[in-house]
């Protein structure tokens, strides 16, 4: 039998995990919140993987800021989270100019060229214009994400929030409610905010051009982010694509990435290996 390609992405917030079979096509793909629980998400991860397909033969790389540490504690390959996303979206969807990922505490833009390269700009020092950034503001109003996302619907003005920084945003949004300025404005400009935080911050020197593609988890959930990055770059429909499973395209760039003649081993075996820190429950 011939092996399964597994690609893993744990990143600052969530564990995703995307299998190919010898064709590349994805037979299984999952998604959940470790909640800093990295090692039982994991494991549950796999547990689901291998429920799902039996304890078929696998070949394993890792990708994602916590995915790092997995690799260098249990000698997997490793793929940089920039390389697996870009290596994925020229395999899947050609003729992509530019891509803006939006991430649990980073927010990235990779600049592709007709020739093969990329630009990577990231902003990675504050969690301002992120996923993170959103729960804060989401709890901030008392609201539930998707709640801010409905809300966000209704919203007939914009205000200037400052999403650079969650203590200046903060500020803001408690003077918007202090004003009484309805909810429905207050989502509608924190969406706005990230993207012009996003746009400002990392388009420096090159030119944000379509098509574009959006990834990440709050561009795949949240439709009135989208909306909002449309606007603001002025873009046309045909301009954009979100794929589905957007959230997962680092991983499974990273199981396109799965180094060719790597010794293979049964999903059970591989879960196992993953639980060795004596970390997780029940195996």
């Amino acid at each position: 039998m011939e092996a399964y390609r597994i690609g893993l992405d744990v990143g600052s917030t969530t564990a995703k995990a995307v299998v190919l079979d010898a064709q590349g096509r994805v037979v299984f793909s999952d998604y959940e919140r470790h909640r800093a629980d990295v090692f039982n998400a994991v494991s549950s991860l796999f547990g689901r993987l291998e429920a799902a397909m039996g304890d078929v033969p696998a070949v394993l790389s890792v990708t994602g800021s916590v995915g790092m540490g997995f690799a260098e504690r249990f000698s997997l390959p490793f793929v940089q989270e920039v390389t697996a996303t870009v290596r994925a979206v020229r395999e899947l969807y050609p003729g992509i100019s530019t891509i803006i990922d939006i991430g649990g505490e980073d927010a990235k833009i990779v600049y592709l060229t007709a020739e093969g390269g990329a630009d990577m700009r990231m902003n990675g020092n504050c969690a301002g214009g992120t996923g993170a950034f959103i729960d804060q503001m989401a709890s901030l109003l008392g609201v539930e994400i998707d709640d801010l996302e409905t809300l966000a619907q209704g919203a007939k003005r914009l205000y200037p929030i400052a999403s650079r920084c969650g203590v200046f945003s903060k500020t803001d949004v408690q003077n918007l409610v202090a004003k009484n300025i309805g909810k429905e404005d207050i989502a509608g400009s924190i969406f706005h905010a990230i993207a012009v935080q996003t746009v400002v911050t990392l388009s420096h020197g090159c030119e944000i051009n379509p098509k574009i593609l959006f990834c990440g988890g709050p561009l795949t959930f949240i439709p009135q982010l989208r909306k909002a990055f449309v606007n603001y770059l002025h873009l046309d429909p045909e301009d954009v694509i979100t794929p589905e499973n957007a959230n997962l395209i680092p991983a499974w760039g990273t199981a396109l990435s799965c180094p060719e003649g790597e010794q293979a081993s049964p999903v059970a075996r591989i879960r196992e290996k993953l639980a060795q820190s004596g970390r997780v429950e029940g195996l």
